[in-house]
């Protein structure tokens, strides 16, 4: 059994001590070190798919950002509240956002900005929630919205369908519907010049010939485990997703789809040249490549102490220029009627400014930003209080955001999966989709 590290890196680890780590492991003696036949998996399982059908891009804030601070700013509140941002228009006639977000405003008709409610305050069992749709309980975990896609509709040109640019999340694998359909972990930083996929670009010490014979060595050993377990289904299909496997390391256009590089140096320094930048870059590469599903992992939003510096001197900033690029880069070329960009994290923060210039976990009011695919952009739906404490109208759950996907990509949000024990579950937990975007 091989056991891939997949933690986020430096500065992951949350207010509550939890470190931001995941294993995933892929069966039988691997000859590449790959985490690709578990990805490549769900391709081979998953019904055809048709160009048609829309990719989605997660934009993930892990911490929980302050929505008073971003989408749901309030100019009218008393400083204590409203803090030590101002509020911007929009090239949408009558919506606001934060002032540190110009570049955002200038692409709000490609988003719609959600006033989002949560049950849950805590990292960890919020990002279950809203990754799965589903309340956090510890029988089960559920699978996240990109292993359902991957499980659903499979990618395209041999490409993984379901990726993760960043380091690995909590809840981000598929549960109780197995390893199969994880994500393949890019792993790396794209921002870096020596940036490369390990899984797709062969060791430099390994040449094309020695890189062949390793694999015919592993084809030997999968014959032999295939013929004394005829009767196990996944010794039977193993060779088949290995050669998935191989033919994605060995694909030009695999290689093409991860060379970030190719791009235009101006293109590049419009996303910014910082790592999460160019993780939006190379998760529009990825789409248009094949990829159905790109998580983006870009954590720090847990701002209890120093809100107002934290996110004016890097994470604003950065969201700003990636994001906002993002969305003009993907209309641009055609690609964001047939590509769901959503931007979300587990909750928001506390109205009220703490004692240390910070502000503390709250849930009760949250924001999600989707648009793109089939779904309408531009529009607010729900709205905040006075200080963005509860919701004042129109109310949207987490499991309303699920359905609301799942329809938008075709997928039968009624439909039932079998857990291990044959128990029949719910693709999404009764939300219903917002009909203002659908």
């Amino acid at each position: 059994m091989l056991r891939f590290d997949l933690s986020s890196g430096p500065g992951s680890r949350n207010c509550e001590g939890v470190s931001r780590r995941s294993f995933l492991g892929v069966g039988a003696a691997g000859v590449f070190g790959l985490t690709l036949p578990a990805a490549l998996r769900a391709r081979a399982e998953s019904p055809t798919g048709s160009s048609s059908d829309p990719n989605v891009i997660l934009i993930w804030l892990d911490g929980g950002p302050s929505h008073i601070d971003m989408f749901d700013p309030k100019p009218e509140a008393p400083v204590e509240i409203r803090g030590e941002f101002g509020a911007i228009e929009t090239n949408v006639k009558g919506t606001q956002i934060s002032d540190k977000l110009p570049k955002l405003a200038k692409q709000t008709d490609k988003y719609s900005i959600l006033r989002v409610t949560s049950p849950d305050a805590s990292h960890g069992t919020g990002n279950h929630y809203c990754l799965t749709g589903w309340k956090f309980t510890p029988a089960i975990t559920y699978p996240s919205f990109g292993s359902v896609l991957a499980r659903e509709k499979p990618a395209r040109n041999s490409m993984p369908p379901y990726a993760i640019v960043g380091g690995m999340g909590q809840y981000t694998t598929a549960g109780y519907m197995g390893s199969v359909y994880n994500p393949f972990n890019v792993g790396g930083d794209p921002n870096a010049s020596t940036f490369s996929v390990k899984d797709v670009t062969p060791p430099s010490a390994v040449k094309p010939e020695r890189f062949l014979r390793r694999k015919n060595v592993l084809d030997a050993v999968d014959r032999f485990q295939r013929d004394a377990e005829r009767s196990q289904r996944g010794i039977q299909a193993m060779d088949r997703f290995y050669q998935s496997a191989f033919e994605l390391v060995t694909s030009p256009a695999a290689k093409k789809a991860f060379d970030i590089a190719q791009e235009p140096a101006a293109l590049r320094d419009g996303y910014g040249r910082n790592s999460f930048g160019q993780a939006c870059l190379l998760s529009r590469r990825l789409v248009e490549a094949g990829t159905r599903f790109v998580h983006i992992q870009k954590g720090g939003w847990d701002t209890h102490t120093q809100n107002f510096q934290s996110l004016r001197d890097s994470r604003l900033p950065e969201l700003d220029q990636g994001y906002a690029a993002l969305l003009a880069d993907l209309s641009d070329r055609g690609l964001l009627k047939n590509t769901i960009v959503i931007c979300m994290g587990e909750f928001g923060r506390t109205p009220r400014v703490n004692s240390s210039a910070g502000r503390d976990h709250w849930s009760q009011a949250m924001f999600v930003t989707m648009g793109g695919g089939p779904l309408k952009s531009g529009l607010v739906v729900g709205q905040t209080d006075r200080n963005a404490e509860y919701p004042a109208e129109r109310p949207i759950k987490i499991e309303d955001v699920a359905a609301t996907l799942y329809q938008a990509l075709g997928i039968n949000y009624d439909a039932m999966y079998q857990s291990p024990d044959g128990r029949p579950i719910r693709i999404a937990d009764g939300g219903e989709p917002i009909h203002e975007l659908t």
